[in-house]
């Protein structure tokens, strides 16, 4: 059964995030995501131009999804305090996003990531500039310390805790406290 363009972009982009996962984005090679989606690789390189292309929109793909989360979330009403907080560090650690981003960076291809300052723009516009009642310029430097944190907690957090005698789980906790803190500044200003 052929499938439309989109459905076989989506079939590439869940195996590479398979890949991603479970492999790190060294294993992000074409012939292998090619195999894990069913497909050849020149179908992969027709939708994606190459293996940077498929990177990338991993990333993207990545991105939006964690935006989803944080957007429906705010626009429910039940999210509390620190939730997109929440969803980031675990997109950054679990889902592999923090090794794909540094991974981008230290390959030159950080700079195709454009969509980060339309999400960043989507998740501002959305209750949370209202709600708080803080200007447009704090809320994007709150939302660069949280992808700051949440890329160096998902890529060293478990291992630096681990060597300093610490759980694991501790550099994340340490983190959203900061997050936290952060979030009643600003609280406090509004």
């Amino acid at each position: 059964m052929r499938r439309s363009p989109e459905a076989a972009r989506e079939n590439i982009l869940a195996a590479a995030e398979a890949i991603l996962v479970e492999h790190g984005p060294q294993a992000l090679k074409l012939a292998d995501v090619a195999k894990a989606a069913g497909v050849v690789h020149a179908n992969v390189i027709h939708h994606f131009g190459s293996i940077s292309g498929v990177e990338t929109a991993l990333m993207e793909r990545m991105i939006r999804a964690l935006a989803d989360t944080v957007i429906t979330g705010f626009n429910t009403g039940g999210a509390a305090p620190g939730f997109g907080a929440q969803a980031l560090f675990e997109a950054f650690e679990a889902k592999g996003a923090a090794r794909l981003a540094a991974w981008l960076e230290l390959t030159g291809e950080s700079r195709r990531m454009t969509l980060v300052r339309d999400v960043v723009d989507e998740v501002i516009q959305t209750r949370v500039a209202q709600d708080v009642g803080v200007d447009r310029d704090a809320i994007v430097d709150f939302i660069l310390l949280n992808i700051i944190l949440a890329v160096g907690t998902g890529l060293f957090g478990p291992t630096l805790s681990e060597l300093l005698g610490r759980p694991p789980e501790r550099a994340r906790e340490l983190a959203l406290e900061m997050v936290q803190g952060r979030i009643s500044a600003l609280g406090s200003k509004g």
